[in-house]
């Protein structure tokens, strides 16, 4: 992972080594890459303490797997990236993956065209229609997405009948080829969110859009008296939440080869973890994209780890990934707090 997609507060004063003593801006310093690059040493300690306890753990099979599974959640972590560096919430993707992959097995029917296009356009619009009540009606991002979080739900149950009709994806099909072939040794989907977070990342970054969301998390009233279209950015970054979570849906869905209608429940707090712990703060104005997925690989870690300890139940994985988050936003805020100490 590099820093190359780590943001700059567009409320942060730059200071110069003549303006203060050596001392603050070493602590300033060692502060930010510490926000920026705490979890990484978190995974890497993990990484090794896993290796050397567990025989398995570094096998191929074991690998591979965490691989595929964090694969999913770190699409719809992507998405959910950009909400938060807004300074918003988004409670509805766990269902919109759920429904998302629900959608691609019944449209896997009609061709792999269909079983991608229709959870990408479902989710995106009940995403859109998100981002539209939480700019132009100014509806909390809290409220907003809870209801679409029933709603996709509620829709999902009407497509199953209430649960009880599971759809199958052909083995066969170029779509169930997409979730469980292999490139280079790696599974497709690997390689798919891998590219996703490339682009991400240049987006975030690189483009002007993502100015934009750094500058209406940062400060929204200074971001609109600057020009920026804060409400148009809103709109998209919800939008993209939605798409992503549906993507993922599609994609696990080509895994199972099934749309499994139980899946999702959480997930948007998994993402919302993975997101924080990555370094991007729940204020808004501040978040890097390579963050969101090594959360995601250190929650996968975390869980593999206590899979690998065989006497603990899942339960303890919720335990301590939720004991990790707090301890998480603990960290942010004092590092904050001494990145902004005169």
């Amino acid at each position: 992972m590099t820093d190359t997609d780590s943001p700059v507060r567009a409320t942060d004063t730059a200071r110069t080594a003549e303006e203060e003593p050596l001392g603050a801006s070493r602590a300033e310093r060692l502060s930010a890459l510490g926000q920026q690059h705490g979890a990484l040493v978190a995974l890497i300690v993990m990484v090794l303490v896993a290796s050397l306890t567990f025989d398995s753990f570094l096998t191929g099979d074991n690998l591979e797997n965490m691989a595929v599974s964090s694969a999913f959640l770190a699409v719809v972590a992507l998405g959910m990236t950009f909400v938060i560096v807004t300074g918003g919430i988004d409670l509805s993707v766990g269902s919109l993956f759920a429904l998302g992959g629900v959608l691609a097995a019944w449209g896997s029917r009609y061709g792999t065209l269909v079983a991608l296009l229709l959870p990408l356009a479902v989710c995106g619009l009940i995403g859109l229609v998100n981002g539209l009540l939480i700019a132009r009606a100014r509806l909390a991002p809290f409220i907003v997405t809870l209801a679409a979080m029933l709603l996709a739900r509620g829709i999902l149950l009407s497509v199953t009948d209430e649960g009880s009709t599971t759809y199958l994806v052909d083995e066969k099909s170029f779509f169930a080829h997409l979730g469980q072939d292999k490139l280079l040794g790696i599974g497709v989907p690997v390689w798919i969110t891998a590219a996703l977070f490339v682009l991400g990342a240049v987006v975030l970054r690189r483009s002007r859009f993502g100015q934009y969301v750094y500058a209406v998390g940062g400060n929204e009233d200074a971001a609109a008296l600057m020009g920026a279209p804060v409400a148009r950015t809103k709109i998209t970054v919800y939008t993209v939440s939605g798409l992503c979570a549906g993507l993922a849906g599609a994609l696990n869905a080509a895994w199972l080869v099934s749309g499994v209608t139980i899946l999702g429940n959480g997930m948007e707090l998994e993402a919302i973890s993975a997101v924080v712990i990555g370094g991007t703060l729940l204020t808004g104005g501040f978040g890097f994209i390579s963050g969101s997925l090594v959360g995601v690989l250190l929650l996968k870690v975390i869980q593999n780890v206590i899979n690998q300890i065989g006497s603990l139940d899942s339960a303890y994985q919720q335990v301590v990934s939720g004991a990790f988050l707090a301890v998480v936003v603990v960290a942010q805020t004092w590092l904050g707090r001494r990145r902004r100490a005169p």
